[in-house]
């Protein structure tokens, strides 16, 4: 155990072998619906949905490892959503490309994030990021995600009036969820360790009798990845769409691996007082290592995950909660039925809580400079609203460099800082 404390500095910052664990637990939990919702957003596009399952959870568990043998900071990582459905749904679907095409896109996506990384090129660009947006963005990322859990249970849902209104709440998911809430807030407001993974078990429980929770089923040995796995066509590489479907990829994934590393960061406490994130280039090579193993297992780029936000709401500050989390989504190819079973009803909850544990840095905002206000209050909204980490921080990187040229303070805005406006406002004019 002592050997353990010392690779991974538990006393150092003030945690347990226990708590990391169940810290690495919660944040699996919460993001297990990959292993659902991956396989059947590629399928779509034609890709063998058991070979994508499988993907996916080896590359999750592989790219999560690195992070926290390497980086060890207490983040997970899987094939991001969002990216998924741009891979499906726009490139292959709507572009009318091989699915094979856009994996090779993926890979190569993968092997620039490596280069840039070596370089220190992704570290520069979040340590241009200015601190009061910084703030913002763990903010925003809390609203995003309590979005993303208020929709997963059907609380929140479509109206082509309003765009979204409330949805069932006296029955079925939406009440489940409800109920999943309430648990929650009192085991937390009673200060019990472990509430949100408790929560999301008894959730899941009450969700049988309700006939949400479904029995696990099935076979419970992995699938075969080998419909998927090393699928490349390099017949396209050099064509104009392959460079815009390449830089789209690039984008997306570095500001919202960006956004995820500063935000759950800064809820962790683990920023220094330079601004600066512990060990970030491991971190971000841990994106990048997962990004291009996963195109070769057969699945969408990787990228820290939102959800890391859950394990560290649970006390989770070093590696040893990723390597859980690793360990689990390896477990989980042996155990799908099992851990498929847990319905979105029951993590949405959990997803709530953490939106509302991320929100704490807005007091340490500074709202009376309104240069500084204004970038950090459209980081906050966008994010949710976009349904994008990257829009945000691209509205809020954009108007915080504008407001700072225009009203004379222009000498605080860093060269890296105008290189990063360029590159957002090329993202939005080409």
């Amino acid at each position: 155990m002592s050997n353990k404390n010392d690779f991974f500095q538990l006393e150092a910052n003030g945690t347990t072998v226990r708590t990391e664990i169940v810290a690495g637990l919660t944040t699996f939990m919460t993001m297990a619906y990959i292993l659902i919702v991956n396989p059947g957003i590629l399928s779509a596009c034609g890709m063998d949905a058991g070979g994508v399952f499988t993907a996916t959870a080896v590359a999750s568990a592989v790219a999560t490892l690195v992070m926290g043998l390497w980086a060890k900071l207490p983040f997970a990582l899987a094939p991001g959503m969002g990216l998924n459905a741009f891979f499906a749904f726009s490139v292959v679907l709507g572009m009318g490309y091989s699915w094979q095409m856009a994996l090779t896109a993926v890979f190569l996506e993968g092997i620039i994030f490596i280069i840039l990384t070596a370089f220190n090129i992704r570290e520069a660009i979040i340590n241009s990021i200015p601190a009061n947006v910084k703030k913002a963005v763990s903010v925003g990322i809390g609203l995003f995600i309590a979005f993303i859990g208020l929709q997963g249970a059907g609380l929140i849902i479509h109206n082509d009036a309003t765009l979204v209104s409330i949805g069932n709440i006296t029955g079925g998911s939406g009440l489940l969820a409800i109920i999943g809430l309430f648990i929650m807030g009192i085991l937390l407001a009673l200060k019990v360790r472990g509430a949100l993974l408790i929560g999301i078990v008894l959730t899941t429980i009450i969700g049988i009798p309700m006939g949400i929770t479904q029995m696990p089923s099935g076979s419970w040995m992995p699938p075969s990845p080998a419909g998927v796995f090393f699928k490349f066509d390099f017949s396209n590489i050099f064509s104009v769409d392959m460079l815009v479907i390449l830089f789209t990829f690039l984008f997306v994934d570095m500001f919202d691996t960006v956004g995820t590393l500063i935000g759950v960061s800064t809820k962790a406490g683990l920023i220094d007082r330079d601004g600066k994130i512990p060990r970030v280039k491991q971190a971000l090579f841990a994106d990048a290592i997962g990004t291009a193993f996963g195109a070769i297992m057969g699945t969408s780029t990787v990228t820290t995950y939102v959800e890391s936000a859950s394990g560290v709401a649970e006390g989770g500050r070093t590696g040893l909660t990723a390597v859980t989390t690793a360990a689990l989504f390896i477990v989980a190819l042996f155990l799908s039925p099992l851990f498929l079973m847990v319905p979105g009803a029951a993590t949405a909850p959990a997803l709530v809580l953490v939106g509302l544990f991320m929100m704490s840095p807005v007091k340490d905002i500074d709202f009376s400079d309104y240069t500084e206000a204004i970038p950090a209050f459209l980081t906050i909204i966008i994010m949710p609203l976009s349904y994008s980490i990257a829009e945000g921080i691209m509205f809020g990187m954009l108007s915080w460099i504008l407001l700072k040229l225009f009203t004379g303070k222009y000498k605080e805005i860093s060269v890296l800082s105008y290189i990063v406006g360029i590159l957002f406002l090329l993202k939005i004019f080409l």
